[in-house]
């Protein structure tokens, strides 16, 4: 193991910690109730680890392939989400292995995930993805869809809407995306206040390295960050 980069996760997820803190704080919320995902995406298994060993056990991957490499060289108790677009063909790779699934866009992906997830007996945890800012660009949908998009999926009994996702324009100010995440607070309220049954409007997963202070203060209760942690990817 190298001792300076160890060194420098630990220093990166103190001081994360402490901006995590400070936000959930300056919005009366408790700090622990923000739940830190650790992106992984293009980093090695031997920095994941280190990450690990500093209490971040959840960890974020974007594709599957990937996933399916990292999921056995990390052998530790780690819950793994799948955060990037997820393909229907992709689904049978991971049904296994993910505690969640954030990217949750379509009814033909939900019914595949519902298929596979039944074969094995499981109840798959996922989060809507919502496109709040309509960038052509992302993946999600629209904001004027969700609800009844969420009805429809609350037929599907190896399937649990667990809340929602988004991921907010690229912005050198926090500031100028707030309006996103508070957007898609006011959605998940109006969501959670129509009782869907087999929806439970827990997370509101929002916010990354470049946004995530603003994010959770206007709600978000779970962060999706890799630069701060890791340093910029290679």
């Amino acid at each position: 193991m190298n001792t300076s980069e160890s060194e420098i996760i630990k220093k990166n997820i103190i001081e994360l910690r402490k901006k995590v803190a400070e936000a959930a704080l300056k919005s009366n919320r408790n700090p622990e109730d923000i739940k830190i995902i650790a992106v992984t995406k293009t980093v090695e298994p031997e920095r994941i680890a280190m990450a690990v060993n500093e209490g971040i056990y959840d960890l974020g991957e974007n594709r599957v392939q990937e996933l399916c490499e990292k999921y056995d060289k990390i052998n530790k108790e780690c819950n793994w989400h799948l955060i990037g677009h997820l393909q229907k063909n992709k689904v049978k790779y991971i049904v296994d292995k993910v505690k969640m699934i954030h990217s949750l866009d379509s009814i033909s992906l939900a019914n595949e995930i519902q298929k596979r997830a039944e074969r094995i007996n499981r109840v798959i945890d996922v989060l809507v993805q919502v496109n709040v800012a309509n960038e052509p660009s992302k993946y999600g949908i629209s904001c004027n869809e969700a609800i009844d998009f969420i009805k429809e999926l609350s037929s599907l009994s190896n399937i649990k809407v667990k809340g929602l996702m988004t991921i907010a324009p690229l912005a050198e100010n926090q500031e100028n995306v707030r309006w996103v995440f508070r957007e898609l607070r006011n959605l998940y309220i109006d969501i959670s206040k129509e009782n869907i049954h087999n929806i439970d409007m827990e997370y509101l997963s929002m916010g990354m390295s470049n946004d995530y202070q603003v994010a959770i203060e206007e709600g978000s209760n779970m962060v999706r960050i890799g630069t701060a942690i890791f340093g910029p990817r290679q």
